[in-house]
């Protein structure tokens, strides 16, 4: 069976988030934990394990550089596969090995990302068969770093939000393909997620803090810059600038801190246009 590393960024983690890792801990090789808690007075009590290499940050990095620390960590290992986690994710007995066995049985060549389903509290439909999807959560995916490596990996200037959309995007241009294997699912908790309808019309309410406002407009603006000539992507980029501002409704109807969000998804388009990008800094 194709041997495995692992990678799960922490930020801030509670004890549930620590022991989310013992429910994929057994099935990897190798798993590269990077805390990007800021102002950390202690370590995180991580499971005894010889398996676990502890990359402690001094501040965040983002979610795009740890996952880039995390793959060229394993490629000097010697690993080809790469499972990326967020600290919120869990994975049920036995599916890890299944994709694993998948990976084994296919010819990987033009392969980039091997995923399961993620059942998540969002309402998109399961798809009976294995399938290419548009893009998929960075979270549980198997991530053939041979194809990262050539693509040339997250792009560590988004920071966070927008990653995922991204590197699939980037390896569907280059030819590569995801292989999601919807018989197997994973659990993932997106927060404090809710639906609501006002006027016949269906608003997502994610209830993210303002500062990820800022990070998902920018960098949906940024997405659509760098693929909105890609033909294949050309409608879906004009889709993920349109869905933020119908959000903004969602935001302005049932969500708390409206002013604080409102003001931070103009920022984030602002500073798309000033050529803003990396960290917030105010």
């Amino acid at each position: 069976m194709v041997k495995l590393a692992g990678l799960v960024t922490l930020y801030h983690p509670t004890d549930k988030d620590i022991q989310n890792i013992s429910s994929y801990l057994d099935d990897v090789d190798r798993l590269y934990v990077v805390d990007n808690t800021e102002n950390k007075k202690t370590e995180p009590r991580l499971p005894d394990s010889d398996k676990i290499v502890y990359l402690s940050r001094p501040s965040n990095i983002g979610v795009a550089k740890a996952l880039n620390l995390g793959a060229e960590k394993a490629l000097k290992d010697g690993f080809s596969w790469l499972l990326t986690n967020d600290q919120d994710t869990t994975f049920p007995k036995g599916v890890l090995n299944k994709l694993k066995k998948r990976i084994d049985k296919e010819d990987t060549k033009k392969i980039a990302i091997v995923t399961p389903w993620h059942k998540t509290k969002l309402r998109d439909p399961r798809p009976e068969k294995d399938d290419d999807p548009h893009d998929v959560m960075t979270s549980g995916n198997l991530v053939n770093l041979k194809i990262w490596k050539k693509v040339g990996g997250f792009k560590e200037w988004f920071f966070i939000d927008g990653i995922d959309i991204e590197y699939c995007m980037n390896i569907h241009k280059n030819g590569y393909r995801i292989l999601r294997v919807n018989s197997l699912a994973i659990d993932h908790n997106l927060g404090d997620l809710f639906y609501k309808t006002f006027r016949h019309k269906l608003y997502l309410c994610t209830n993210h803090p303002p500062i990820r406002r800022y990070y998902i407009m920018r960098n949906y603006y940024y997405i659509s810059k760098l693929y909105g000539d890609y033909e294949p992507e050309a409608a879906y980029c004009m889709n993920l600038v349109a869905a933020q501002k119908h959000n903004m409704k969602g935001v302005l109807l049932f969500e708390n801190k409206k002013i604080s969000k409102i003001l931070m998804y103009l920022r984030g388009r602002r500073d798309f246009y000033k050529g803003v990008r990396g960290k917030y800094h105010g």
